[in-house]
């Protein structure tokens, strides 16, 4: 099922998402399902649980769509369930951010070039995956949502100043998306 993405403004995207208890497999499973599914209809490349207002440890990325320009993610498509990140680098790498949780601003913004991050996959399987290049960078975005945390939150100071109206926008339910939307 398609499920409706909460934009900025609506109080899930800045909470602390809850872990996920194992026993509840199933749900989560449909919840994964549900969130490929609409993930597929945005075009996006990851979604998190409280963009589709669950505030649960989940996220999914699916790079397979940008093959064309990272060669390298032509299989890349995870599904985590609880993810830490257990160590990062001190290096940083800078790349262009957008979100279907702010559809429309795109910024910079510098992470760790890359991580380590231990997380259940779909079938709550362990897993530890060292990730670098744009892969990384998709994980350390969805992962920020599961701690209330936003891309623009990230920003430099002159261009949050820049794109202070549009959020206020979003926030007031002014938001064009080719996707269904929520406030919230």
């Amino acid at each position: 099922m398609i499920l409706p993405i909460y934009v900025y403004g609506s109080e899930v995207l800045r909470q602390k998402a809850a872990e996920v208890d194992p026993a509840d497999k199933e749900r989560i499973q449909k919840l994964v399902s549900d969130m490929e599914e609409t993930l597929a209809h945005a075009e996006g490349c990851g979604l998190a649980a409280p963009q589709v207002g669950e505030s649960l440890r989940v996220v999914i990325v699916d790079g397979t769509g940008m093959d064309d320009i990272y060669p390298y993610l032509k299989d890349f498509k995870r599904v985590m369930i609880n993810p830490v990140i257990r160590s990062e680098s001190a290096e940083t790498a800078t790349y262009s951010e957008g979100c279907l949780s702010i559809p429309g601003i795109y910024c910079d913004v510098s992470r760790p070039a890359s991580i380590t991050v231990d997380y259940l996959d779909r079938d709550f399987v362990p897993q530890t995956e060292t990730l670098d290049k744009f892969a990384c960078r998709m994980v350390q975005h969805e992962l920020s949502h599961l701690d209330g945390d936003l891309f623009v939150d990230h920003v430099a100071p002159i261009r949050k100043k820049i794109i202070t109206k549009k959020l206020q926008g979003i926030s007031k339910g002014r938001v064009s998306a080719r996707y269904t939307t929520k406030l919230k």
